[in-house]
């Protein structure tokens, strides 16, 4: 047993930086990491001065998911309506802090050092970007008992990957290396272990840069492209444009850059 706390918060710069600290059982999500994991999110979302967030994890493991061990199948719902309702509600809020983080107006990063499986795949699943070390595994062990991933994993999986993949996945219960999953679309960059952790940092201070506006509304303009056919995903483009080229920053900015370019010419 240890007193360390389960989840570490902390901060660089314009970063907060969330660690899984839970090690010796694999990072699997308890009550207490999923609770910490939504008071950062609230005090991300609140605070101006916080531009990303990071979520990474100590340990031989990203996460090994859930916490399986709190309870028995006893104890579950024995009805069909009741066990999609401890779906929606229950896992220790799974599905709405993944929800939330998905609608928060800000990028999140996750950085995925070692395996990561079932509702910690899901977790990342509901960041914005993620980044794979080398040595990072991925797989959805559901299929292993009969049952599918239901907090955003087969939802989200699909959306990002496509059916093909989510297949390969849930349905062929395969597990995708670093590189593998780079092809899936599943993770945007592999990194070399050496250093991982400085690199994703590294990434998070670069988003700091952008305009906070321009990143909010892209993170929304692209969560209702992938609804909606082109013609309305250009109406999306021109509507969040109309916002942001009345802005103060933007008119600095393009002002800086044509002068720019004239002093070249």
């Amino acid at each position: 047993m240890t007193d360390e706390a389960q989840l570490l918060t902390e901060r660089d710069g314009r970063v907060l930086i969330v660690t899984l600290n839970r090690p010796e059982k694999l990072n699997a999500l308890s009550g207490e990491i999923m609770r910490g994991i939504e008071q950062a999110l609230d005090q991300f979302r609140d605070s101006p001065e916080l531009a990303v967030m990071l979520i990474r994890a100590n340990g031989r493991y990203f996460s090994s998911g859930a916490d399986m061990r709190g309870g028995s199948p006893a104890d579950q719902p024995r009805t069909p309506s009741g066990i999609r309702e401890d779906h929606r509600r229950g896992l220790h809020g799974m599905h709405r802090i993944y929800d939330e983080m998905e609608h928060i107006e800000k990028p999140i990063v996750c950085a995925i050092h070692a395996t990561c499986v079932g509702g910690g795949l899901e977790l990342a699943l509901s960041c914005d970007f993620r980044l794979a070390a080398r040595s990072a595994a991925f797989s959805f062990p559901e299929g292993l008992f009969g049952v599918l991933p239901a907090s955003n994993g087969v939802s989200r999986l699909t959306r990002i990957c496509g059916p093909h993949w989510a297949r390969w996945l849930i349905m062929g219960n395969q597990k995708a290396d670093a590189e593998r999953a780079l092809i899936m679309g599943l993770v945007h960059d592999v990194l070399p272990d050496d250093g991982f952790a400085e690199a994703a940092l590294a990434f998070c201070r670069h988003l700091t840069k952008s305009d906070p506006e321009q990143m909010a509304a892209a993170k929304i303009a692209i969560e209702i492209a992938a609804e909606v056919g082109p013609e309305m995903g250009r109406h999306v483009e021109r509507m969040a444009n109309s916002a942001l080229m009345l802005s103060p920053s933007y008119l600095a900015r393009i002002e800086a850059y044509v002068k720019g370019i004239g002093k070249k010419g």
